[in-house]
């Protein structure tokens, strides 16, 4: 089970990945948990979920988590197998729940009523290819 969560080689692309992922990633958990880069924080985004969209509150408190520590674990470079695959089930979720009505396309010119869920495939294609490689250089990973 370890090899499979912190198996990694010494290579520049999985350092690369994980640091883009961590750092797309961080403001959004930043916003979920602390209420920083203008989000609510963690109450008020807990209510959103569970009130508004209906989520039960495990599944709320899981993105908040995912979002917020697996992106610091990303930019360490620790679990980043775990992680990836924690953000495929969280960008999944957010196409089922809230993107995939909108189409493809990011609401660029404000002419949708939501975003589409491009941003989420390619969080999703990063995950992927970090799932495959691992943490890469540089990594709390590299050294377990």
């Amino acid at each position: 089970m370890k090899d499979l969560l912190f198996s990694t080689t010494d290579n520049w692309a999985g350092f690369v990945l994980r640091l883009t992922l961590g750092l797309i990633m961080f403001p959004h958990g930043a916003q979920k948990m602390l209420g920083m880069f203008g989000g609510y924080g963690y109450k008020e985004t807990v209510a959103y979920f569970t009130e508004t969209m209906k989520i039960p509150y495990v599944i709320a408190f899981l993105v908040i988590i995912i979002e917020f520590v697996g992106s610091i674990g990303l930019l360490v470079g620790f679990s980043s197998r775990l992680w990836s695959a924690a953000f495929i089930a969280v960008m999944l979720g957010a196409i089922i729940t809230t993107n995939y009505t909108h189409g493809f396309f990011m609401n660029w010119f404000g002419n949708q009523q939501g975003e589409g869920y491009e941003y989420h495939l390619l969080v999703i294609g990063i995950s992927l290819a970090l799932l495959i490689i691992g943490s890469g250089k540089y990594s709390v990973d590299s050294f377990l």
